[in-house]
């Protein structure tokens, strides 16, 4: 926020401006619809929010490179010739390109995080030969644009940012539902690339470092998330290289799982020593966090160590379900991430699963054609006692894979709404 107010002010002191009641105008009206729809959304619905605001940002790119094209007088881009300067053609093509792709890339993230298209990889036969060709075609249009005159081949232009907005939703099809935290950190990254192009096209220093500084954090992000999930950063941000499609037919197997009871979880919990905790994004929908803090609280009076399991991909979007958490003031020593907690599952009396789903999915150890193959998981499966909270049998995790740890022995599972089913439990722990 603060590095593109920056940005904008110091465009707005350093240029002639034509209009500038219109651009102020238009700020008002931007700023205000932001202001707006960042207060009414639900915090479940940040993640789109997010690859929504990033596919405005790749817009604005691409409109700046063709405001440059349509109007490289006004922008300061002439040579003697009358001709773009090669250099600011060059600037122009990537930054259309990048634009682009962020603009389609984060519409397809959208819709995927709004249930508007399956979470599942979407997988086009040759997709690699295709993103590939696509790819070495837009950077030899580039080399080739800044060559040759520009009069007489306005259609290289144009096929540059086409195939770029083709390839932004080429490369977000195929990535599964458990990878798209790490595609929003990566469309983050493709935002502020986007940005720093339009500071090369206005000849904006600030906008240029501000960009640069978002694309390389969110860069970083992108390829600490791929560690954490023992992805491939490359295989990633190629379009989900190496990704199979998930199998629906599995989760329609009809398999004996044992249903329990808010009151049956209040007294296995009574007696416990110690439970481990692991929300995942159906709690963030039940909005069931301070209901859970509570359950902690009653727990721990009781003499129970309640310990808090996060994944690194929890949640549609980074640091997700930390920031529900603090929201219900858990304490933040009570919170853990898969590294430091996923050996004491093993000891624990009780595994507690609350909307979570793929990150507890042992197919991520043991199916080498699950789409989450590879994934780190939690160890949930080796506790004494699982409790499951979840709607109904009837659905999958939004990688669109059944889950093994429904039908063991030790499960019991919860089927209500989260919240209801955590405050029905609070009521039975005290009584």
């Amino acid at each position: 926020m603060a590095g593109m107010l920056i940005a904008v002010a110091t465009t707005l002191i350093t240029h002639d401006i034509a209009n500038l009641p219109e651009i102020l105008g238009a700020i008002a009206i931007g700023g205000g619809i932001g202001w707006i729809t960042a207060r009414r959304i639900a915090m479940t619905d940040m993640p789109q929010l997010v690859a929504a605001f990033h596919s405005l940002v790749g817009l604005a790119a691409v409109l700046v490179g063709v405001a440059a094209y349509l109007n490289p007088e006004a922008f300061g881009i002439l040579d003697a010739n009358r001709e773009i300067m090669a250099v600011s053609r060059i600037e122009m093509g990537l930054g259309v390109a990048i634009g682009a792709i962020t603009f389609s890339g984060s519409v397809i993230a959208f819709l995927k995080l709004a249930g508007k298209m399956s979470g599942a990889p979407i997988l086009l036969p040759m997709r690699h030969a295709i993103n590939l060709g696509t790819l070495a075609a837009i950077v030899g249009l580039t080399a080739y644009f800044a060559v040759l005159p520009a009069q007489g081949n306005e259609w290289v232009f144009w096929s540059i940012l086409a195939l770029s907005f083709l390839i932004g939703f080429l490369l977000i099809i195929p990535i599964g539902g458990a990878d798209m935290p790490v595609v929003v950190s990566m469309l983050n990254s493709y935002s502020g690339w986007a940005a720093a192009a339009m500071g090369f096209t206005l000849h904006n220093s600030a906008m240029i470092i501000t960009g640069a500084l978002v694309g390389s954090s969110g860069a970083i992000l992108s390829y600490i998330m791929c560690k954490a999930m023992n992805r491939s950063f490359i295989s990633v941000i190629a379009g989900g290289f190496g990704a199979v499609a998930a199998d629906g037919a599995e989760a329609k197997e009809q398999r004996p799982w044992k249903r329990g009871s808010a009151e049956d979880a209040a007294y296995m919990m009574q007696q416990a020593e110690s439970i481990i905790i692991v929300p995942g994004y159906g709690m963030a929908v039940a909005q069931a966090q301070h209901a859970l803090r509570e359950m902690g609280d009653v727990l721990k009076k009781a003499g129970v160590t309640v310990k808090y399991a996060i994944h690194p991909v929890a949640g549609r979007m980074p640091g997700h379900m930390n920031v529900l958490l603090a929201e219900a003031n858990v304490p933040y020593d009570e919170v853990f991430e898969l590294e430091d907690i996923n050996n004491e599952f093993a000891q624990a009396d009780v595994a507690f699963i609350i909307g979570a789903n793929d990150v507890v999915n042992p197919a991520a150890k043991t199916d080498k054609s699950s789409p989450i193959y590879g994934m780190p998981v939690f160890d949930v499966d080796k506790a004494k006692t699982v409790f499951f909270i979840k709607r109904s049998m009837g659905g999958v995790g939004y990688a669109g894979v059944d889950n093994d740890v429904f039908y063991m022995d030790q499960t019991m599972m919860l089927l209500a709404d989260a919240k209801k089913m955590v405050e029905d439990i609070v009521k039975s722990l005290q009584h």
